[in-house]
């Protein structure tokens, strides 16, 4: 089970923060996320990927600072204490956060934030950046789900069985996303999601520097004429 430590602040946005967009992606296990996820960054220029913290040892051949930040308990706490996470989790005995200097690194960059994170990271996340866009991926159905955790082949049938109850929890908290995206075939889930980053990259908040040197133009014009 997991448990998510409190608030202790909200975080406040420098005007570098308030003009990155962050976008948080949530799925069940199994529901095609990762791969959706890396075919976005691969197709949308300036956007970052989060990498989490985490106090879970490395699995396979993950790598600390791509994968996420392997780090100790005791240092977890530690920055906890300071709030430096934007949002933070116990899961299952180990701590997941996403910190705050990820944020700060894309608003200097003039890039917007992509974060991986699952519902209850997502809920803290909205509270403290409220313009933050959320992105739901389901599957297709429950079988459809079952048959992605063991088409992978890495996980025993007591995590194929906690994963499937986990997702049946997750999914009951769709409609506190802004978008719900439903992962039949990943080349049009793939479409969906470039679709919905563009979509929100040209909203009018967004578009304001780049449309007030177009409209001096304008009256650059009509004061020579």
């Amino acid at each position: 089970m997991s448990k998510a430590p409190s608030l202790s602040k909200a975080a406040s946005l420098s005007k570098a923060d308030s003009m990155t967009t962050v976008f948080i992606i949530s799925a069940p296990s199994g529901s095609g996320k990762s791969t959706l996820v890396s075919e976005l960054m691969k197709r949308i220029p300036d956007l970052n990927f989060s990498v989490s913290y985490t106090t879970r040892p490395p699995r396979g051949q993950e790598r600390d600072g791509n994968e996420y930040h392997f780090i100790s308990r005791a240092e977890f706490e530690e920055r906890l204490a300071k709030d430096e996470f934007l949002e933070s989790a116990e899961v299952f005995g180990n701590y997941y956060g996403t910190h705050r200097s990820e944020l700060d690194k894309v608003g200097a960059a003039g890039a917007d934030l992509v974060l991986d994170i699952d519902v209850q990271g997502a809920r803290q996340l909205k509270g403290r950046i409220a313009h933050a866009v959320s992105i739901f991926i389901l599957p297709p159905s429950r079988q459809v789900l079952e048959e992605r955790l063991r088409s992978r082949s890495q996980d025993s049938e007591a995590v194929i069985e906690r994963r499937l109850k986990e997702a049946a929890e997750e999914i009951r908290n769709y409609s506190q996303y802004d978008y719900v995206l439903v992962n039949r075939d990943v080349q049009a889930s793939t479409d969906t999601l470039v679709s919905i980053v563009r979509s929100v990259r040209s909203r009018r908040d967004r578009m304001e520097q780049q449309i007030g040197p177009i409209l001096e133009t304008f009256e650059d014009g009509r004061n020579k004429s």
